[in-house]
């Protein structure tokens, strides 16, 4: 696997260089730099030398500030050995961690329900995790869909999570795709699952096990000096000695633009707009009842529990993220301009698909980040205010014309189907 380079750019362009040690972001666990108070302090000292050194009485704002310099500096050591006690590579920085290999399908998996697809010959064997409604979920979805791809799907439980409880990653969507050995790796992140089966699809010589060794988390700290961990190369799809026929720089550049304001900035306005009130949260989740068939694998009062818990839950969430992500009280305006974005774009190309006269990634991406709330008020004044209906439903034609055939395998109410 020495040969697998990235499209058009390592996969360490894509890893931000440590800050300089004189900006606000250089400051780190192990900093030296000394505090406002220590510094003050020193000056105080200084003067007083100057002024005589030991001759003279030390004022009352001299001893305020030694003071001051001592309480500050033991707190900041307290809280420093905290942190290293509680997390022993919080100070560390491009730390990776590969992706989980499991020996087989953890015990107690229950498996929903699954697509299978006759003329499916990926030979890929795939468990998908996920809640049917969530963004993340939806853009997997599609993609495996629109590719013709059979998988396995495990509906989880969006407030208790019964069905992941094996795992130490408490977030959907997960896969669990076979390697040939007969063991599964495990794979986070709705954007790193699409490209790593993109890439596996474009050349099968590589097992996907070892395929997915390239799209390991990676620790950084970010502007703010916060630690975070994210699969930095999850939009880029890994090739061997030559990019595939009909793929140009320009369009994998624009993939993965599109892609990435996908999951920044698109689906960041779903939630104001879907549960900016108690009714409208209560409406949004009876639908994704209705699309996730909640009544039809879950018993009556898990299902209640989603519905009102959830609905509750997520009203309150979205006010904060509201605010974290500076919308105004008029979120529908955030989400057409969003809409209107993508639309222009169209247009500028003159073509049906960003993708040309198929969907690429991109397409798939923003197709399945809208998906998610299709049944609820704020897709219907999206359509009525924007024109983001023609391309949404030539999209989700193409995609449910590829879609395996459903069979339903955990069934708690057989009245429910009827």
């Amino acid at each position: 696997m020495s040969c697998i380079r990235l499209a058009s750019a390592t996969v360490l362009a894509g890893i931000r260089p440590p800050p300089a040690a004189s900006g606000g972001g250089a400051l780190r666990l192990l900093t030296r730099k000394q505090s406002p108070d220590s510094a003050f302090a020193r000056r105080q000292f200084a003067v007083a030398v100057e002024n005589g050194g030991g001759r003279k009485k030390p004022n009352g704002t001299f001893k305020l500030a030694i003071l001051g310099a001592t309480v500050g500096a033991a707190t900041g050591s307290v809280y420093t050995m905290y942190q290293r006690w509680t997390d022993g590579s919080s100070h560390k920085e491009h730390e990776e961690t590969k992706p989980t290999r499991l020996d087989g399908i953890p015990a107690g998996v229950r498996i929903t329900k699954r697509y299978v697809n006759p003329k499916d010959t990926s030979g890929l064997d795939i468990v998908l995790f996920q809640f049917q409604t969530c963004p993340f979920c939806c853009k997997v979805r599609a993609f495996l869909d629109y590719m013709g791809i059979s998988y396995a799907v495990v509906e989880v439980d969006a407030v208790l999570r019964q069905d992941i409880r094996w795992s130490s990653v408490k977030k959907v969507p997960m896969v669990l795709i076979r390697q040939q050995d007969g063991k599964y790796v495990q794979m986070v992140d709705s954007s790193a699952i699409i490209s790593l089966i993109a890439t596996h699809l474009q050349d099968r010589r590589t097992d996907i096990g070892e395929l997915a060794q390239f799209y390991p988390h990676t620790s950084f700290f970010d502007d703010d000096g916060k630690k975070k961990n994210d699969i930095l190369n999850k939009y880029f799809l890994m090739y061997r000695e030559h990019t595939p026929k009909g793929v140009s720089k320009e369009t994998e550049e624009t993939d993965r633009k599109w892609r990435s304001w996908a999951d920044s900035h698109l689906v960041h306005l779903i939630s104001p707009n879907c549960y900016q009130t108690m009714s409208e949260s209560l409406e949004t989740f009876e639908w994704f009842s209705q699309a996730g068939e909640w009544d039809v694998h879950f018993p009556k009062w898990e299902r209640d529990l989603m519905v009102y818990c959830g609905a509750t839950a997520m009203w309150a969430i979205a006010k904060m993220l509201k605010r974290r992500h500076a919308l105004t009280d008029d979120v529908r305006s955030h989400m057409y301009d969003a809409l209107d974005q993508w639309t222009t774009e169209l247009k500028k190309r003159n073509t049906k698909f960003i993708g040309g006269k198929q969907p690429s990634l991109a397409d798939l991406s923003v197709f399945g980040v809208l998906s998610s709330m299709e049944g609820c008020q704020t897709f219907k004044d999206c359509l009525q205010n924007t024109s983001i209906g023609k391309w949404f439903y030539d999209v989700k034609a193409l995609v449910e014309k590829n879609r395996g055939q459903l069979q339903r395998e955990r069934i708690e109410n057989l009245a429910a189907i009827a």
